[in-house]
Formats: C-alpha cells, structure tokens, sequence
C-alpha cells in the first residue's frame, strides 16, 4: 500500500507517527509521492483543546475527499475521546492512543475485507508501557524515544489524563537498550518525551526517578548527547541537576511547564507550585547549567484571570527571562473542570493578552539571542542550504555556519551574529 500520516498535536504523537511508520515500511508499504493517491491515509490526532479537535475533524475529511476509496485509520487522543464523532466521520479503522503496533495489522485487514474496525480501550485500565521502536526518517542526527506515558496531574483545563490513562514508564534497562541502538545507527541526539516526564518511574519496581532513566542512558549511549522533553518543575531539585550535569552529556535546554506567572490563576489550574517555587527552580538549573535556555508554555485569558493577574504573568516573563515562550489563548475544553469555571472570558480578550505575552516573550527571547554572540556553542548539525550548514545549539536554536560534510557532527561554533532569529558563527 501507499500511506499518508497526518500527526497533529505533541512530540508524544510525533513519536507514535515515527513508530508506525517504521511498522508500515517493515510490512512493506511505501509513503506516498506528493500528489499521488494513497491506499491508505492515517490521521494521529489530538484533544489537548477544543480547536485541536476541530483541526483533527478537519483533516480527516480532507484527507477523505482527497483520496477517495483509501482505507481512513484514525487514531489518537481525540479519537480516543470522541470515537462515535470519528465513525461519523466515515473512518475505517478507529483506534485511540494505545495500541499502536496492531494499528498497521488492522488498516491491511480493513483494506482486504472492507469491513470497519473499532478498537478503542479504557485508557485506566492500561498497566503497562507500549514499547515503540525509535528512530527518524529525517536523517541520522537527532532522534524521539518515548520513555514514559500517562498524566496523574489533572490540572483542571488538560482532558490528556482521560485520554492517556495512568502513568506507565519504559524501564532504565530497556530505555538504555534503545538509546545504545540509536547510537550505533549514528544518531548523535536523543530528545526524551513522554506525557509527563517528570513522572517517569512512579510505576516500576524500586520507583527510579527522570534522574536514574538519564544516567542509565548517558552510560549506554556515549556517543549521544541528551535533551529533555517538557518538565514539570517540581522534579527538578538539586540531585537532580548534579546528576544530570555530572554525565556532561544533558544538553543547556529546559522547557517546563509554566502556564501562568500568576499565583491565583496557578491554583485555579491546579498546578503544583507558585510563582516563587518555579523562580527557585530556574536559579538551580542556572546554576548547574550556565547560559541554559529556558522556555516554557502560557496560557492567557484562563477563567477569572483579571488584568492584574495577566500584569503578573507579563511581568514574571521579563523576570525569569525565558528564550521562548509558547503563548495560547484559553480554549474550552468540555470534560474538563475550567469548563465548567465562572468568569469565562470573550475571545478577543483572551487574543489580546496572548499578543501581549507573546511580545513580552519576544523581547527576552531577543535579549537570550543577543546574549549568545561571543559565546562558543557545539552545534548538531543536520540540513545545507547555498553553503551554509544549519543546526540546533545545545540551546536548541537554530545555528548555521560554513563548512563541508557537517551532517551528523557536533561542532563547536564561535558565535559571532544573528540572522532573524537565527544564530550565526564560525566552527572553531
């Protein structure tokens, strides 16, 4: 067969797209040619808000009138909310966001038979973690390996722990066997994800923590250098930055999961730390990682924030200084507890608060960009374009520089400019 994937949503849906992909090739089908008519088409969709529901629903009937008389596999944590909504959608195969290998064996026996196949679980009652083989098809520099699944958090706008289920996590041993591979295949880069990562081990025997996973892949893997998904901050204390310093290997990046630089609107959300806590946090990973960026995800516009509390946020941006910041309006997601919430705001507030963030954001983003000329930073390099070879920091922005073959190599870079939001050096 000839497929197209569709991923919509997180690294976690990135990763599980790669996973399948690698099944379908070992099964023999081919990804379709640009402008050429799939046998089957796949949508891995997402329910993190309302609007990434409507953009699921969305491609799924693109996709559909697109390649008419392909077998439509749909899984997903949208469709693992809303699979009735996905039959009505004229889907073949409807998974949810379990099962992933058994996907590809369905979609071949749905293309033969013609008859539908519905296999969506409930995700509380899954105990244990779906190894997923790792890799990329992009090239051999940088590949995902999912170490963990599952969100006990219930913060009350996320419907994820209903769509994901319990924690689950692949164990140090099995996390450092794939690490090894990957590395013998030439990969020179692992970026760890999960749901909720910080999580990782609370299931295992003997409960190893992010800290124990991490070493145990430094130790397997030499030749790779390692960065971290999205952390909750509360992992992080100060063993767990000496360890993962001590491997030399966790690359200067750290995204957490902020949300708010507000107390009040924090408990609303049912975060697990305030503003001062998370400043605590920041000092630390500084302290044991000199010049780490620092980036985060914001919401704006949650129910009952004030336009005190959205001063708040904007000055907590400034203060902790962040090189990114991913800004989202509120959006209602039913199911959850801020749906149900009082002081629900109109859109356009909600819109201009995240143009207000997202400008803050910018202007300490330029302040990290600015701060980065002068310094020496070992790039990974991966694509070449009109003679410039481009690459991601172990700050993760995006470097270029000249020079020949750099595919694959980590290079020390002397920094020496910017282009946009480019950084732009010398390989010393």
């Amino acid at each position: 067969m000839r497929y197209i994937i569709a991923t919509l949503g997180c690294k976690v849906n990135q990763y599980e797209t790669q996973a399948m992909e690698n099944a379908l090739r070992s099964h023999g089908h081919l990804p379709a040619a640009e402008g050429e008519r799939a046998d089957a088409v796949i949508v891995n969709t997402c329910a993190v808000t309302a609007e990434s529901g409507r953009k699921s629903r969305q491609t799924v009937r693109r996709l559909r009138e697109e390649h008419p008389g392909a077998v439509v596999a749909v899984c997903g944590c949208y469709s693992q909310l809303e699979p009735d909504a996905v039959a009505r959608l004229g889907a073949d195969v409807i998974y949810g966001s379990g099962d992933r290998m058994k996907l590809v064996a369905d979609i071949e026996a749905a293309a033969a038979s013609g008859a539908p196949v519905r296999n969506v679980d409930e995700p509380f009652r899954r105990r244990e973690f779906e190894e997923l083989p790792a890799g990329n098809f992009s090239g051999r520099t940088r590949a995902m390996l999912k170490i963990q699944d599952g969100c006990a958090n219930f913060c009350t706008y996320c419907i994820i722990p209903y769509t994901r289920g319990r924690l689950r996590s692949l164990p140090p041993a099995d996390a450092g066997r794939q690490a090894a591979a990957l590395d013998a295949q030439g990969y020179r880069e692992l970026v760890l994800t999960g749901i909720e990562i910080a999580s990782y081990g609370a299931d295992l025997p003997g409960r190893p923590g992010l800290a124990d996973v991490i070493v145990t892949i430094a130790d397997a893997a030499p030749g790779l250098r390692v960065r971290l998904g999205s952390l909750e901050p509360t992992v992080i204390t100060e063993d767990f930055c000496r360890r993962l310093a001590d491997t030399g290997r966790v690359c200067r990046h750290f995204h957490l999961s902020l949300q708010s630089g507000c107390d009040a609107v924090l408990r609303a959300m049912n975060r697990k730390y305030d503003t001062a806590v998370f400043l605590e946090k920041t000092a630390l990973l500084r302290r044991y990682f000199p010049g780490c960026a620092l980036t985060a995800d914001l919401i704006t516009g949650f129910p009952g924030e004030t336009e005190e509390m959205h001063a708040d946020t904007l000055a907590f941006l400034a203060e902790v200084g962040f090189s990114q910041v991913h800004v989202f309006p509120y959006s209602r997601r039913p199911g959850t507890p801020a749906d149900k919430m009082g002081g629900q705001l109109d859109r356009a507030v909600k819109a201009r608060r995240a143009k207000e963030a997202a400008a803050a954001a910018e202007r300490t983003r330029q302040a990290f960009l600015e701060g980065s000329v002068g310094q020496t930073l070992p790039v990974l390099f991966e694509t070449a374009e009109d003679g410039w070879w481009y690459g991601h920091s172990d700050t993760y922005i995006l470097t270029r520089a000249r020079g020949e073959n750099l595919r694959g190599f980590v290079k020390n870079v002397k920094i020496t400019g910017l282009s946009g939001e480019n950084l732009v050096g010398e390989i010393v």
